[in-house]
């Protein structure tokens, strides 16, 4: 299975300037917006149903409230579209008997959409994870000691510790993909094996500049 995936295009998917390569499964993490308006998602679902991936799967981020507090037009472009793309909120799907698990939640920032307190409250968040999942996709990354959550203006990592420590938990993890921070683009490898990907598209200075990531699963 080919799974291509990206995230944080924040409006500019016009402007990016990489091709989205062919693959069974398109996944996006993410921030479709920059705040949430209904026509920005409608744009982006227009956009985003028309490539010619079997599968293709969204997840909201921080700057989508639409996403969060949906509006009638809202709920109806997510049914409208059903037939041609998934939206994932704590939810999973299946394919080819691998299983994406996707979830919008950060940790607390400013007063953005989808954000929880760090400790407890993401400990409970992060619990609804299944344990059979294979493919995870969140908007934010989990702590880690890499560039992935590392943010060049505060000089810190930022990422989430209980989701850090809730994918240790999962045996049959092979991908956790996410983007949010924009300057840590990339992939590394987690020291149990699977796949760690920060595909924002969006660069530090939102440049749509960043290439989808290509894997085989």
């Amino acid at each position: 299975m080919k799974v291509v995936i990206i995230s944080d295009t924040h409006t500019l998917q016009l402007g990016m300037i990489n091709q989205v390569p062919d693959g069974d499964v398109l996944i996006h993490c993410g921030d479709v917006s920059n705040r949430g308006s209904q026509w920005d998602i409608a744009d982006f679902l227009e956009w985003f149903s028309a490539f010619p991936h079997k599968h293709k799967i969204f997840i909201a981020g921080n700057h989508d409230f639409g996403l969060e507090y949906r509006n009638t037009t809202v709920q109806n472009l997510l049914e409208d579209y059903a037939d041609r793309v998934t939206y994932l909120q704590d939810d999973e799907i299946v394919i080819d008997g691998i299983k994406f698990w996707g979830s919008p939640w950060t940790p607390e920032f400013y007063n953005w959409a989808f954000m929880y307190k760090r400790g407890e409250e993401a400990a409970t968040c992060w619990k609804n994870i299944p344990e059979d999942v294979n493919v995870l996709i969140t908007h934010g990354p989990p702590m880690t000691d890499t560039f992935l959550d590392f943010t060049v203006y505060d000089q810190i990592n930022v990422g989430c510790e209980e989701l850090a420590k809730r994918i240790e938990e999962l045996p049959n993890l092979k991908v956790h993909c996410f983007g949010h921070i924009h300057e840590g683009y990339g992939m590394v490898e987690h020291p149990k094996g699977f796949k760690m990907i920060n595909a924002s598209v969006c660069t530090l200075r939102y440049q749509p500049t960043n290439k989808p990531v290509e894997i085989e699963i």
